[in-house]
């Protein structure tokens, strides 16, 4: 399955077996929604030292550096590009909102009174000595110096401007994007589907007691994760038989073009179709009734000297969470 080999992200990994693959898929799960959940108001010191730390449990797991640069090339390469544009477009604090009406339209509809004319604007009355007030001289200004070493804008050059603002939100735009994404992606790389499947199952357990159909919420996924390459090979599999044919697109035109590729979705969905009906007669077969009643544990979970300290890990990096790197 070539099409599938060829996604670059979300594959799992087999070999080599890292550390990652050794942990508990309960453990790496409350990871993964760990990366997810602490960005949330953080700063941006804390974004980016999520991102070493990511890169880092990549080095230490010793990925090979082929896997890497397939999952790394093009997300750094669109996380850098998000993160020159957000710092080199404006920041929005010189846009001014004005409302069109005023606040109180009925109170302001219904003054009768003409606000009280200025002294500048009474006109000078020849029989009286008094005049408009002349208008202050006022000292020249002079430029002081800073007191501190602040600066609002950082860089300019030309049209190009980077501020404080722009910079903090290029920080937290582009390091979002990329722990949201490679954590993911990470997780999926050490776990193998029936494990997360299985992860998801045991931590949903306690929904029993309110009769949430957990273990089928589980064989669905699991089912699902299993039909997704199914469904790639497929659609390679018509791909490959519509471009053996050496079809001369351009004397076709649009119309016929269309027609050929709506035969062939209609192919793709009964193959669909008649795979899923051969799963099914499968479990029939084997006397697959109920998911509560031919429950089959694919993971006996055991948590291991490994797990205990990642569970500590885990608890220590909330702890500095929550004390010392709030960005309210």
């Amino acid at each position: 399955m070539d099409l599938l080999r060829s996604l670059p992200l979300g594959l799992f990994l087999e070999q080599p077996t890292t550390w990652l693959h050794r942990l508990d898929p309960r453990i790496k799960l409350g990871w993964l929604l760990t990366f997810l959940l602490a960005p949330i108001l953080a700063t941006p010191f804390w974004r980016l030292l999520l991102v070493g730390l990511l890169l880092l449990l990549t080095l230490s797991a010793k990925i090979p550096l082929r896997v890497w640069r397939q999952q790394l090339g093009w997300l750094t390469f669109f996380c850098v590009l998000i993160f020159v544009l957000t710092t080199l477009l404006p920041d929005g604090l010189n846009a001014s909102h004005q409302p069109r009406l005023p606040a109180n339209e009925l109170e302001f509809s219904q003054q009768t009174t003409l606000p009280p004319a200025t002294a500048a604007s009474q006109p000078w009355n020849p029989l009286t000595w008094t005049k408009a007030p002349e208008k202050p001289i006022q000292a020249p200004a002079i430029a002081l110096p800073q007191p501190t070493d602040y600066r609002y804008v950082l860089l300019k050059v030309g049209s190009l401007t980077v501020t404080r603002r722009s910079l903090d939100l290029a920080i937290r735009v582009s390091t979002l994007l990329f722990t949201l994404l490679y954590s993911t992606n990470l997780f999926l790389l050490t776990t193998a589907p029936e494990a997360v499947t299985a992860a998801i199952e045991s931590w949903m357990s306690p929904l029993r007691r309110f009769k949430v159909p957990v273990t089928e919420i589980a064989l669905t996924l699991t089912l699902s994760l299993r039909f997704i390459p199914l469904v790639l090979e497929e659609f390679q599999n018509l791909v490959r038989s519509v471009s053996t044919r050496s079809i001369n697109w351009k004397k076709l035109g649009l119309r016929r073009t269309l027609q050929i590729w709506l035969l062939v979705a209609e192919r793709l969905l009964d193959n669909l179709l008649l795979r899923a009906e051969q799963i099914a007669s499968a479990m029939t077969v084997r006397g697959f009734t109920t998911p509560n009643q031919h429950h089959v544990p694919w993971h006996q979970f055991r948590l291991g000297v490994l797990d205990w300290l990642a569970i500590a890990a885990m608890i220590i990096f909330w702890g500095i969470r929550i004390f010392w790197s709030s960005g309210l």
